[in-house]
């Protein structure tokens, strides 16, 4: 995920599960996840730095019902926070919340990203993390929640074991809510870490909507970052497949990308709106339950000067990408 160093607590990665499962053999039903719909696109916007356009007027000049909304943080001690310093209410986070469902859109709310102080480190136990998860949902009414999870939260097997049993936890006392975990990986898909990541979760029968991988900042790769972005899911779906026992198309169901627009942090990687437009392709061809990407702030052309963090470092016309991902509707 792409870092912008001016926001200290601003966890800026790109890195998010329908029904519980009561034990691990019931994980293995192949009964598909509920359908996404509308969800099924939701581009990240983070309303914390910069000048990130108005959800509504994004609406308005694409189509778009869904945004990913970032970074919700641990404000020092196992409670969220936007950023780890606004407040869940009554500020303008929660406005552009009520801004979005007031245009007849809706929101997922990502807990996570690259920097930061991580919920998943400062919660001590997976009560206390599903806890804090749960405050985020009772804020809004939230019908998806995503966990980006990244850096020293992703490398600690202690921290992704209480993600998993806190989701578990979540799931549990929340019928019907959607809930997505988003990581790297490779261009083969995910890495070790990453596979015992969804290992710890089918083993302990959590009934993950979706898996999602961040394909980019790959340190190289051959050919285009849309046919990268084919090699890395179909990675992510035999290590769903393997870990959960599920068939080919439900595996498919059950994972989802979250995608870079424009330049990333690699200085020779660009994702174009033709690699987007390969990545829907997959996504239409197998039902995948999510195709994001990072972000809405950055789909846009980069005046003189202009930092790419706020926008795409390539030459495009406004919203090129939102309008590709929206197309996508399960």
């Amino acid at each position: 995920m792409r870092r912008v160093t001016a926001v200290p607590a601003a966890a800026l990665g790109l890195v998010s599960l329908v029904a519980l499962a009561p034990a691990a053999s019931a994980a293995r039903s192949t009964a598909p996840a509920a359908a996404p719909g509308a969800m099924a696109a939701a581009p990240y916007e983070y309303l914390g730095w910069g000048s990130p356009q108005k959800p509504a007027d994004v609406m308005a000049a694409t189509g778009v019902k869904w945004f990913t909304l970032a970074f919700v943080l641990s404000d020092g001690g196992c409670n969220p926070k936007w950023d780890g310093d606004r407040a869940l209410k009554g500020g303008s986070d929660e406005a552009a919340i009520k801004a979005i469902r007031a245009k007849g859109g809706d929101v997922v709310v990502s807990v996570g990203g690259w920097s930061g102080n991580k919920l998943g480190e400062k919660c001590s136990s997976a009560s206390a993390l599903a806890g804090a998860y749960q405050k985020v949902i009772d804020a809004y009414g939230l019908k998806a929640l995503d966990i980006d999870i990244e850096d020293t939260e992703f490398t600690n097997s202690t921290v992704r074991r209480r993600v998993v049993d806190a989701l578990k936890i979540v799931k549990s006392k929340n019928a019907g809510i959607v809930t997505y975990v988003t990581m790297g990986t490779t261009p083969n898909g995910p890495d070790a870490t990453g596979k015992d990541l969804i290992k710890k979760g089918a083993a302990a029968g959590l009934a993950n909507d979706a898996w999602v991988i961040m394909p980019f900042d790959f340190g190289g790769h051959s050919g285009s970052m849309g046919q990268a972005t084919v090699g890395a899911m179909d990675g992510l779906k035999a290590a769903v497949k393997s870990a959960y026992g599920y068939d080919d198309a439900t595996a498919y169901r059950h994972i989802g990308v979250s995608s870079m627009n424009g330049k990333t942090d690699d200085t020779d990687e660009t994702v174009t709106t033709g690699d987007f437009n390969t990545i829907l392709g997959y996504a239409q061809q197998h039902h995948i339950a999510r195709f994001a990407f990072w972000a809405v702030n950055r789909d846009r052309q980069c005046g003189s000067g202009s930092d790419t963090d706020a926008c795409s470092g390539i030459t495009q016309s406004p919203y090129a990408f939102t309008k590709i991902a929206v197309k996508y509707t399960g």
